[in-house]
Parts: structure tokens; sequence; C-alpha cells
């Protein structure tokens, strides 16, 4: 029952993450043109685009196609199985649908395997940890498919998940009496993972890497807990990274300028060293032993 809960869950919040990324791009796109505009708008314009940006608010606006704009039914919401029945198109205007069900497939999946894979039984601290990684889930999502199709990683996305990361080291340092360990282990983390992006950042003058990795590295830093699991996720994905950048090359699918999102495999490696990098690095210190 809990895990068709959480796959369900999943679903729901996939689902929530397509309209969130699209709406969050939109609104960006808007607001930058009203910026850029070298006069003031006129009464009718600004107040066409005040509307448009209350239309693809998240909390106030209704769910609509990207395309012809028309309010979207509730048999038009159903994740994975309203864009199949449709075959990607929108039912009003009949265009296909950009987005894939891509988020709402994976956001399941990972919930699912989370717990399955979760390294601690499930009961007291343990919980908290669970209940808040899923909500991390949802915003590396979010930033997963917005990297992917915009190379950015949006600071409205970034920092939330930095404030409840932070929040979080806190709450397990007070309430749950881990005390200066968990502080510590946070903050070592910050240091290796963001300090070495920031780095990396300043260096190249922000080509080798963006500062939203920057950022995200602060927030994955605070998660991994300590030096072992931030170099784990350093290397976990700086290996991924590689496995996917070098078959592109040699197809000619890349080229060495190419510009590859890095979020994505940083997220990964946040999901292995979660799930699994306790198990690893006890692994690693029995083979040096």
């Amino acid at each position: 029952m809990i895990v068709l809960l959480l796959a369900v869950l999943g679903l729901c919040f996939g689902s929530f993450v397509n309209a969130l990324v699209w709406r969050t791009h939109e609104r960006a796109k808007l607001l930058e043109k009203r910026d850029d505009q070298a006069s003031p708008s006129k009464s009718k314009q600004a107040a066409r685009e005040e509307k448009e940006l209350h239309d693809l608010s998240i909390w106030r606006g209704r769910s609509m196609c990207p395309h012809c704009r028309h309010v979207l039914a509730p048999k038009d919401l159903v994740p994975v199985l309203s864009w199949l029945s449709l075959r990607g198109r929108c039912r009003y205007c009949h265009k296909k649908i950009e987005d894939t069900p891509f988020a709402e497939l994976l956001m399941p999946l990972v919930f699912v395997a989370s717990y399955l894979w979760w390294p601690a039984t499930l009961h007291g601290v343990a919980v908290f940890q669970f209940v808040t990684w899923l909500i991390f889930i949802i915003g590396f999502v979010a930033l997963t498919v917005y990297d992917l199709k915009w190379l950015l990683l949006p600071n409205i996305f970034v920092y939330p998940l930095m404030a409840l990361a932070a929040s979080r080291v806190v709450v397990l340092a007070t309430d749950f009496h881990l005390g200066w360990t968990e502080v510590i282990g946070a903050v070592t983390g910050v240091l290796i993972v963001g300090g070495l992006f920031y780095v990396l950042y300043v260096a190249s003058g922000g080509s080798w890497i963006g500062g939203g990795d920057v950022k995200l590295g602060v927030v994955l830093g605070l998660l991994a807990g300590g030096p072992m699991h931030s170099v784990l996720l350093l290397f976990t994905a700086s290996l991924a990274g590689v496995v996917f950048a070098v078959p592109q090359l040699v197809s000619g699918h890349a080229m060495r300028k190419t510009q590859i999102p890095f979020g994505p495999f940083l997220i990964l490696a946040a999901l292995v060293v979660q799930l699994f990098g306790s198990s690893l690095v006890d692994w690693y210190e029995r083979l040096l032993a």
C-alpha cells in the first residue's frame, strides 16, 4: 500500500512539475520582455501582461494548453494517460504538446526506489529524513527538466531548496539531538561541493560551470553531510557526465564546445549518495583497511 501510495503521489507531483517548469519559464520570458521595453507599456498592453502573468501563476492560474491557452478539463489532466490518449496533442487546437510524461514517470520511480532502498529503518529521525527527501525530489526533478530544456538552474527553484536543506540540518541538530556532528558535516559538505564549484566558476569566468551549479552545489553539500559523502557525490556526478559526454563526442552529436547541462548529473549523484552512500563509503574504507 505504501508503494502504491508513493507511486500515485509521484504521478501527481510529476504532473505538477511539468506545469511548474513551463509556467516558470513563460513568466520569466514575459517579465524579461517587459523589462526590455524601451518605453512604459500602454495601459491596455500592461493590463494584458498582468492578466497573462496571473494566468501563468502556478497557484492562481488554471491548467491550459501552451499553444491555444484553452483551459484544460479534468479529463485532460490525468497523468500519463491523458497524454497517451491524445497522442501527445492538445484536445482543442490539436498541436503537439512539447511536454512529455518524462517527469510524471520519473517521479513515481524515484519515490518508490527511495522507499525500497532507504538506508535506515523508517522510524524516528529516519521518517523525517525520508519525508524531507521526497520534497527535495520534487525540486530536483523540476531542476532536471528545466536544465535539460534551457541549460539553466533558476534561482526560484534553487533558493527554496537551499533554505529547506539548511532548515533540515538545524532540525536534525536540535530536535533530533544530532548536535554539532550534523552541523559540521553539513558545513564540510558545502565547502567541498559548493566551494569547489565556486572556484571553478571564478577561475573560468563561468565558462566551465554555471552559477546555478554553484548554488545547487551548496544544496547538495548540505545534504551530503560529510567529506566522504561529498567526495563520492562529486566523483559520481563527474563519472556520469563522462559516460554521457564521451559517446556524444565520438558519434559527432556533440562538439568540444557543446554545452551539456551538469545539473542532472549532480542530482543523479545526490540520489546515489542518499540511498547507497553509506554502504559505498563503508565498502571503500574496508577496502583500504
